[in-house]
C-alpha cells in the first residue's frame, strides 16, 4: 500500500471513529425517549425494512435480516399483535406471506426520526456559523457519494480494537 493511500485510509478510520463516538453520545441523549418506544432494536429493522419496501415477502425480509423464517415469522407476529404490521398472503403466489407496514407502524418510524432529528438539531444549534457552515458542506458530499449508484458492500466487518476508543483495528 502507497503512503498516500496508507493516509487516506488513515483519515477513513479517524472520521468512522469520530462518527461513531457522535452516535454513541448521542444516543444516551434519547436513550430515555426510545425505551419508551415498544418495539425491541430486531422489530425496530423490520419496521424499516418493510417502509422501504413497500410490502415484502417474508422469505425476503428473513433474508435481508440475515435470520431463519421462524425468527422473522415471530418479530412479525409481535408487531402485527402491535398493529405496527399487517400481513397477508401474495396473490401472485398464495405460498408467500407478504408484509406491510400499517400507518400506525410508519407514525413510530416518524416518531424515531423526529428524535434524531431533534438530537442533531440541538446539537447544530451548539456550532458558530463557520462550523456549521462544514458541516452543511460535509452531509452534502455524503449526501451526493450516497446517490452513487455503485452498490458499497461489505465483506467483513472488523474486529473491534479494545485500544481505540469506538474500536476500529
Amino acid at each position: 500500500m502507497s503512503a498516500e493511500s496508507a493516509e487516506r485510509s488513515a483519515r477513513i478510520e479517524r472520521v468512522v471513529t469520530s462518527y461513531e463516538l457522535l452516535m454513541r453520545r448521542v444516543a444516551t441523549w434519547h436513550a430515555p425517549d426510545l425505551l419508551e418506544v415498544a418495539v425491541t432494536m430486531s422489530q425496530a429493522k423490520v419496521l424499516y425494512l418493510a417502509a422501504a419496501s413497500g410490502g415484502m415477502h417474508m422469505s425476503d425480509l428473513a433474508t435481508r435480516l440475515g435470520v431463519s423464517i421462524s425468527t422473522t415469522s415471530g418479530l412479525v407476529e409481535r408487531l402485527v399483535d402491535h398493529g405496527l404490521l399487517t400481513r397477508h398472503d401474495d396473490p401472485a403466489d398464495r405460498r408467500q406471506v407478504v408484509v406491510t407496514i400499517t400507518p400506525t407502524g410508519l407514525a413510530d418510524l416518524e416518531r424515531f426520526r423526529e428524535l434524531n432529528a431533534a438530537q442533531l438539531r440541538r446539537l447544530l444549534a451548539r456550532l458558530r456559523d463557520p462550523e456549521l457552515d462544514v458541516v452543511e458542506r460535509a452531509t452534502a458530499l455524503l449526501a451526493a457519494a450516497a446517490d452513487d449508484p455503485a452498490p458499497v458492500t461489505v465483506t467483513a466487518l472488523p474486529t473491534p480494537d479494545p485500544t481505540i476508543p469506538g474500536g476500529r483495528s
